[in-house]
């Protein structure tokens, strides 16, 4: 076991770094702080100025290894634009995230696998096909897509939910609902199939020749079995639900880290960029790793093969 341990962490650092190499080369090809922060026609020494102020004057290899120095002494920069650690910048929105990204992942599993287990137990029949055609729009349709039919019916044309900001718990139902739409179809199409296919194991044909009621069947040997596989696939749709967080929140006017992080963008904000990839990364990265070791817990057999 410690071994697996050991060759996930392994593979787990060397993603880090080769996202944080990839940051931190891609956000400077896109130019200086300095014309964001500087009208036109500014002066080329206000302009030289603020380079020397953050380093940015240096080679790209210096600034490099100074950042990793910096990393390693838990020192995560400053803001260029709002001068403040980004600490506190990223701090400030982190409750509301959280908050959504909880409250989606609720809906998807609650949602999710009860529309699996019927389309199962339902096969062939118009319900069955009902419920997975819809899992089927949830899991093609982008989130931005969802995003804006959900505004214009729901905020616009009804009026009956605000669409923007997340002063109530109202505010809260349309992006969260957005986020939890793909997470739902994907869970529920995964938990038909694995369901299917228990179903077709030797335990459950000889539960059923012993006269075992048909619902205990499906509760204690069907449903059970078959969410073993699903969590892997939870553990990569958690990893997706952050990425769409990004889009999401963005749409939303939501006062959370993916905001953040595309304002950072826009304005060049090289330190509030460089660290919110990096906790992403990271988050991505561990919910990967945390898949992996439940899945050993819970299947010996996966640690056998690692």
């Amino acid at each position: 076991m410690l071994r697996f341990i050991a060759w996930r962490l392994g593979r787990a650092t060397l993603t880090v770094m080769l996202v944080l190499v990839a940051c931190f080369t891609a956000i400077r090809m896109a130019g200086s702080p300095a014309e964001v922060l500087y009208p036109d026609g500014a002066p080329p020494e206000q302009i030289e100025q603020l380079e020397m102020q953050w380093g940015l004057d240096r080679s790209l290899l210096e600034q490099f290894a100074l950042y990793v120095a910096q990393l390693a002494r838990g020192e995560f920069g400053v803001s260029i634009i709002e001068r403040r650690p980004v600490t506190e910048v990223y701090g400030e929105k982190l409750g509301p995230s959280l908050r959504l990204a909880a409250l989606a992942l609720v809906i998807g599993i609650l949602c999710g696998i009860p529309l699996g287990a019927l389309a199962a137990l339902r096969r062939g029949t118009p319900v069955a096909r009902l419920a997975m055609s819809v899992a089927f729009m949830g899991y093609a349709v982008p989130h931005f897509i969802i995003a804006i039919v959900l505004i214009l019916i729901f905020g616009y044309h009804l009026n009956w939910l605000p669409s923007t900001g997340a002063e109530t718990a109202s505010h809260y139902i349309l992006p969260a609902v957005t986020l939890a739409l793909p997470l739902v179809a994907a869970i529920a199409r995964y938990m038909r199939s694995t369901m299917l296919d228990v179903m077709t194991q030797d335990f459950v044909r000889t539960a059923t020749a012993k006269g075992v009621v048909p619902t205990r069947i499906v509760c204690l040997h069907v449903i059970r079995n078959a969410l073993l596989p699903l969590i892997t696939v939870l553990g990569l749709e958690i990893a997706g639900l952050i990425n769409g967080s990004l889009i999401i929140e963005t749409v939303f006017s939501w006062p959370g880290l993916g905001k953040v992080l595309t304002g950072s963008v826009t304005r060049r904000d090289f330190p509030v960029l460089q660290f919110g990839v990096i906790v992403y990364a990271v988050a991505v990265v561990a919910i990967n790793i945390t898949v992996d070791l439940l899945y050993a817990v819970a299947d010996p057999r996966v640690r056998v093969r690692s």
